[in-house]
């Protein structure tokens, strides 16, 4: 029955990895179907050829750029470009004037423009807000009932501002899925309908917003620190603080002034207006909108909220960079050729075919037909490693370097060094005089330590190599890091249960001897065939006595330093002990 129950087990094991496999090719089919993704993966600049576009940075108000904000240009830009985190795409600096953009293929017009515009950042105040989705048509305001503005707007919160226009553009407005489509930049002196993206801990908002008050240039700098409590000691609660100039700081008190009325009156009465609340708005789109709880006088408002260390610091990197306003100018632009990649990945998969091959004659010389599901392994987790990079390739712009392939052919090694490893203990339980069976139950559960702390180690240099890399070695650490997930998953969902499912065969089970796993040939100790009967070989004395030198010979060579000294000792004993009966 356990025989059986482990043979079940395995067979559960290889449907589970089949139905992975089935799943995985149906989302990319379905995928290259839609006209989305390819069966290809995509290549990176090196491999691929691409574009490359020199960029003049320019400041409003100024006509030149020093070195910090030459800085701010390219990380807006890798913001905006590099935000897959591996997209291969190269920004640098030239000559401490210029920025130098490559892209993998050709940049579509979109990009081309994301590129150019500059980072456009203002504060203005929330007129009203509302549910993020549109209002379907048969429920919207008639015409006759939207609002008709009865005199001037006397400031920013001024409701006099929403017009018939501007309420149907609100209602319309849908911020669940909000158009992807590139609108031109509104106009700071007019009101704005626009969103706040939904996040992981708020959902999407819509607002109605007031004319500019302070521009996003107005700030000096910006800082996310832990929020102090009454008495000065340090919170858990994260804030943002921003520090204006001189000008901004004036026009910051009387704004905050006004809309702190607000927020007092809406505490008196216990509810919350959103006219007390002042919006901070990159590239037309609401990245916070904190209330005004106090008059700010000093030019630096902190502010706080649901905030952790990251959120914090990612919204005051978007004060920073957002808060200058650089455009660039496309001085030259040139396609860029991957010959040179092209010829270098010609040689490295040589290399990379020869690597497998030596693997391949390797395992069947030494494991004879055991070899073979070392191949199948490697085809295996070859198979897993190609769907996930052409999986991400399609949804998170994942492109393949040359460096990525070098990270392909390094784990070629590794990967067969696991079956290795899980193949070798099996052969010292066989050598202990162990069956098959139970010598693929002992030498897994020896073999799964060691290859989970090998495969953990390769893990944790893959992401260390991640994070403080830049450029293509990042595609390097990418795919050994990947590779390193594959090889887990074969190992345990695709070797050991082959293994489990082989050893009850009866070519490898009988350890016939071009299987590899012969326990006389592996210096196995005499196995019993029952009570005080000793296994009686077939071939003839001296064809004994010489594979028993020679096995004997082999189980020596294979011994441990602990195992080859207890041997040493128990010799010694053996020794002593005849000795002793022979003085009497």
């Amino acid at each position: 029955m356990a025989r059986t129950g482990h043979k079940n087990a395995a067979r559960r094991v290889l449907i589970w990895l089949v139905a992975i496999f089935a799943v995985l090719t149906a989302v990319l089919g379905g995928g290259v179907i839609t006209g989305h993704a390819s069966w290809a993966p995509k290549l990176a600049l090196d491999l691929e050829g691409g574009t490359q576009m020199i960029l003049a940075p320019k400041v409003e108000g100024s006509t030149g750029i020093n070195e910090e904000q030459l800085n701010q240009a390219v990380a807006i830009i890798r913001q905006r470009v590099d935000s897959s985190g591996v997209a291969e795409a190269e920004i640098t600096t030239q000559s401490g004037r210029n920025v130098v953009v490559s892209l993998p293929g050709t940049p579509s017009s979109e990009t081309r423009a994301l590129i150019q515009a500059s980072a456009d950042m203002n504060f203005r105040p929330v007129i009203t807000t509302g549910d993020p989705a549109p209002v379907p048509e048969a429920s919207r305001t008639p015409d006759a009932s939207l609002p008709k503005p009865t005199a001037a707007p006397t400031n920013a919160s001024d409701s006099n501002w929403v017009t018939a226009d501007v309420y149907k553009a609100f209602e319309a407005l849908d911020c669940v899925h909000p158009s992807q489509d590139k609108q031109p930049r509104s106009d700071p002196a007019k009101p704005l309908v626009t969103c706040e993206p939904a996040t992981a801990k708020t959902p999407a908002v819509k607002y109605i917003l007031g004319p500019v008050e302070v521009k996003g240039q107005d700030i000096v700098s910006s800082s996310f620190d832990p929020v102090q409590g009454a008495q000065g000691s340090v919170t858990n609660a994260w804030g943002v603080t921003i520090t204006f100039d001189a000008n901004a700081t004036k026009t910051f008190k009387d704004v905050t002034q006004r809309l702190n009325q607000f927020y007092v009156a809406s505490q008196a009465q216990g509810g919350n207006d959103p006219k007390a609340q002042f919006a901070i708005v990159l590239d037309d789109q609401v990245i916070s909108a904190p209330r005004a709880l106090a008059v700010i006088t000093d030019g630096k408002p902190q502010i706080t909220g649901n905030f952790t260390q990251a959120s914090a610091q990612a919204l005051s990197d978007q004060l920073r960079y957002g808060a200058l306003p650089i455009s660039f100018d496309i001085q030259s632009e040139e396609q860029i050729s991957a010959t040179l990649g092209g010829e270098q990945l010609r040689l490295g998969l040589l290399a990379g075919v020869i690597g497998l091959l030596l693997v391949v004659v390797y395992s069947l010389f030494q494991y004879r037909a055991l070899g073979f599901v070392t191949i199948l392994s490697l085809v295996v987790a070859g198979g897993l490693t190609y769907l996930a990079i052409a999986i991400l390739g399609w949804t998170e712009n994942y492109r393949l370097s040359l460096a990525g392939v070098a990270g392909l052919i390094v784990a070629i090694g590794q990967t067969a060094d696991s079956f290795i490893v899980y193949f070798e203990r099996i052969r010292d339980e066989l050598r202990e005089g162990k069956g098959l069976v139970s010598a693929v139950a002992n030498g897994w559960k020896r073999a799964k330590r060691t290859v989970l702390a090998s495969k953990a180690v390769n893990l944790l240099a893959a992401v260390v190599l991640y994070f403080v890399a830049v450029g293509n070695v990042r595609g390097f650490a990418f795919t050994l890091g990947l590779t390193a997930l594959a090889d887990l998953m074969v190992v345990f969902m695709f070797t050991h249960p082959t293994l489990q499912m082989l050893a009850r065969t009866k070519f490898f089970g009988e350890g016939h001897r071009f299987s590899g796993l012969d326990p006389e040939r592996l210096g196995a100790v005499p196995l019993y065939r029952g009570a005080g009967r000793l296994r009686t070989p077939t071939e003839k004395p001296a064809v004994v006595r010489a594979r028993n030198t020679g096995a004997a010979a082999e189980a020596e060579r294979r011994m441990t330093i602990a195992e080859r000294r207890l041997a040493e000792k128990q010799a010694q004993l053996a020794g002593s002990s005849n000795g002793t009966k022979e003085e009497k």
